[in-house]
Order: C-alpha cells, then sequence, then structure tokens
C-alpha cells in the first residue's frame, strides 16, 4: 500500500476510533466559567464533574453538563449510591446546597455511609423536565410523549452507570429520588431502570404524564416488542391540594393492575418538602425504609389490599375535610431462601410497637401478592406452580409476563411464611 492510500485510510478510520474512545467526565471546580463555592457539608468530600455528550444520546447539538459526587464519610468500596433528580426551582449546585439545612427538600439529604449522585437538568433547556412532559406545556408534552427515552433519560443513566462503575458501587443498592420535577423525573425514568434501581421514591412528583407514558398505562398498552425488567419499589407522596397530583388515581391503578409495588401516602399538606411538615399531616411518608430494598432480592407486590384508603382523587374537591391515606402503607416482608427448588418469604403487617402512627394498623389484612425479582426460581409465561402459606395451599399458573400471584391472602401481625415451588 502506498503512502497516499495509507493516508486515505488512517483518515477514514480514525473517526471510527475517536467515537470509540470511552466517555469520561472531567473533574472541574467551575461551571460555565463561574468558580464554584466550597460544597462540603457535613465532612463529606465532593467532586464537581463537567463532560460532553455520547453521539448515541441522540442531542442534536453538542452541548455541556454537570454532575455533583458526595463521598460517604469514610469511603469505601462496595458501597451504596443514592441518585438525587432537583426540582424545576434548582439546578445540580443548589440542590446540594440545600443538604446544608434539615428540613430543606429532605427527600436531597443522603445518609453518610451512602455515595450521592446528584445531576442537573437546568444547564440546557432541551434536557427540561428530566425528558419528561409538562402538563400544562403543550409543546414540551409533544415532544416528549412516546415510549421511547430522550436524550437527558439516557444521558442520566449513563452518568449512574459511570459512577458505579468508578467508585465501586454496590449494584444491589443503588436507589433513586427527587423532588417536584425530579419526582416526576424519579417516576419516569426510575420505572423504566428496574435493572438498576432497586426502589425509588418521589416527593410530591409533578405530574405522572411521564411515567404513565414510558410505562404505557392506560390508556396505552404495551407493544408486543417491549419488554421490562421487574421495575423498582415505588414511593409516592403527594398532596390532594397539589395541582400537581392531579391524575394520581390513574396512576395507582395501573400500578395495582399491572402488579408493579407501590407504597403511596397523600394528605392535604401541598407541594411540600419539608419532612417534618409533611408528617405532621401524614406520618407514613418515612415509615418504609425504602433503603434497604436489594435488587438481588425477590420482593411481594400487594394488590387490591381491603386495608387501602379511599383517595380523594379526581373529585379532590368532595373531601370535607381533606383527609391523608395511604396504600399498601402496612405490609412488610423478609426472604428466607430463593433457590431453583422454592422461594420462602415471610409477610406480616408492622407493628404498632414498631411504628408510631395515627393511622389504625389492622390486625388483618387481605391481599393479592405477586412476587418479582425472583432470583433463581423463574416461571414461563402459563407455567404452573404450587404455593403454601400457613396452612392453606394451592396451585396457580403464572401470567403472560411469567409473574406469579396468589390471591386473597390473609397478612396478620404474626409472620407467616410463604412457600413457592414448581
Amino acid at each position: 500500500m502506498n503512502r497516499a492510500a495509507f493516508l486515505m485510510l488512517l483518515f477514514a478510520v480514525f473517526p471510527l476510533i475517536a467515537a470509540d474512545k470511552d466517555w469520561e467526565p472531567s473533574k472541574v471546580v467551575a461551571i460555565k466559567g463561574k468558580q464554584v463555592e466550597d460544597l462540603t457539608i457535613k465532612e463529606r468530600t465532593y467532586e464537581i464533574f463537567e463532560h460532553d455528550v455520547k453521539p448515541e444520546w441522540g442531542y442534536k447539538a453538542p452541548q455541556q453538563d454537570n454532575f455533583v459526587v458526595i463521598h460517604p464519610k469514610k469511603d469505601r468500596k462496595n458501597a451504596p449510591l443514592y441518585v438525587i433528580l432537583h426540582s424545576a426551582g434548582h439546578d445540580v449546585i443548589s440542590c446540594v446546597k440545600c443538604t446544608r439545612t434539615v428540613g430543606n427538600h429532605d427527600i436531597y439529604h443522603t445518609p453518610d455511609d451512602f455515595y450521592a449522585l446528584y445531576v442537573d437538568c437546568r444547564r440546557n433547556q432541551g434536557d427540561w423536565w428530566w425528558g419528561g412532559m409538562h402538563i400544562n406545556d403543550a409543546n414540551l408534552t409533544k415532544k416528549n410523549s412516546g415510549g421511547s427515552p430522550t436524550s437527558a433519560e439516557k444521558r442520566v443513566m449513563d452518568t449512574v452507570q459511570w459512577v458505579i462503575k468508578k467508585y465501586e458501587i454496590d449494584p444491589n443498592r443503588v436507589y433513586l429520588g427527587g423532588n417536584s420535577m425530579g419526582g416526576s423525573g424519579t417516576l419516569g425514568i426510575g420505572m423504566r431502570n428496574g435493572d438498576v434501581f432497586a426502589a425509588i421514591k418521589a416527593n410530591v412528583p409533578a405530574g405522572i404524564e411521564h411515567v404513565s407514558q414510558r410505562m404505557f398505562f392506560p390508556p396505552l398498552s404495551v407493544p408486543e416488542n417491549v419488554k421490562f425488567s421487574d421495575p423498582p419499589i415505588v414511593i409516592d407522596y403527594s398532596g390532594q391540594n397539589d395541582s400537581w397530583s392531579v391524575g394520581h388515581e390513574r396512576f395507582a391503578k395501573a400500578m395495582n393492575d399491572r402488579k408493579y409495588a407501590l407504597y403511596f401516602y397523600w394528605g392535604p399538606f401541598g407541594h411540600a418538602n419539608n419532612h417534618a411538615n409533611i408528617e405532621k399531616v401524614n406520618d407514613l411518608v418515612n415509615s418504609f425504609d425504602w433503603l434497604s430494598v436489594k435488587k438481588n432480592e425477590a420482593y411481594p407486590v400487594f394488590a387490591n389490599g381491603d386495608n387501602n384508603s379511599k383517595m380523594p382523587w379526581p373529585d379532590v374537591k368532595s373531601e370535607k375535610p381533606a383527609v391523608s391515606g395511604q396504600i399498601n402503607a402496612f405490609y412488610r416482608w423478609k426472604n428466607i431462601s430463593d433457590t431453583k427448588d422454592k422461594l420462602e418469604m415471610s409477610l406480616f403487617l408492622v407493628s404498632a410497637k414498631e411504628l408510631k402512627t395515627s393511622f389504625k394498623i389492622p390486625e388483618v389484612s387481605t391481599a393479592d401478592v405477586s412476587v418479582r425479582r425472583l432470583q433463581n426460581l423463574n416461571f414461563k409465561p402459563g407455567e404452573s406452580f404450587k404455593w403454601a402459606f400457613g396452612e392453606t395451599k394451592g396451585e396457580g399458573k403464572a401470567d403472560a409476563e411469567g409473574v406469579i400471584t396468589i390471591p386473597a391472602v390473609k397478612v396478620a401481625g404474626q409472620a407467616t411464611t410463604l412457600t413457592i415451588s414448581k
């Protein structure tokens, strides 16, 4: 090969080599040329990163983005990760600053032994609403509707994966939380990525449109060629006197009918972000230990529970006085074994001794129980299974998704073992 031909080949191949180069965010001390003040909080170190975009994200033009990583007080391998999506009123830096004060957007505050990832959605307006939709913005809704994740969503997920790898995070303990616009993004991004997030928590999410589109909730239906991983356990708390909460009756019904795990709390606390104030209205919002859920463990889904409160949506104005309520707030479980031959987990209701609440905890509550994230005992669609719950036994068949469900299980305060086998 002569020199000219070699150079032509080199120039032809070089762009492919450059495109394959690993995406590597860089540490910075300034954003858009402006120095960032010290963000050290509670003696935890931090790093600010800046990066460009990956071609596969599909952005129409180049852009720069930032994110912040907060270290645990003692750096260690295999630590859990808490990912935070900020509200429309914040950017990534102001979001981090909120954690200086207890009560200031408590969903942004992370445990001292966790890594924390704060992602930005404000620097580039094309990312607005975390790739989701604003119910009062027809253009944004038209742009971001449908089942396909947007560039912003892809950016968030690749950032999460980069942090998991760089800091050697425990891949089974990755969590997502957000407030308002970030709550909408938490539902819309988190539900589609159950292969990454163990559990997600949305504080007064600003709309359920994002998740409804991405998960094809009614009136949509899941296309035959679309398959979801088992979704994370979802915690949602919304005020029925908050205009952003409109449609939660549709969201709760879709979660129930699809056999997706939901812990839902509401009350007339408006668009609040201070947990102490919210708990004056509904003291259940932090009662479920969502940060102990692990992605590599099976979990039960409780549906059609007979102790669920009557929802105030859609006709919230008829609630006089405005009342607080819950869905699935008192169900708990403990995994015993998950082998190729059988699954065992105990089901029970939280006790009044363990949970001090103004709500009445029932002695017995009946619900249909499905099991997701089975690790070793998996079922094909239509495959038969046997089950036993205490002295009660039965048989059933997995649904079209391969999910098994035991109807009308009576869960009591005393733990009872549920056994499932082929």
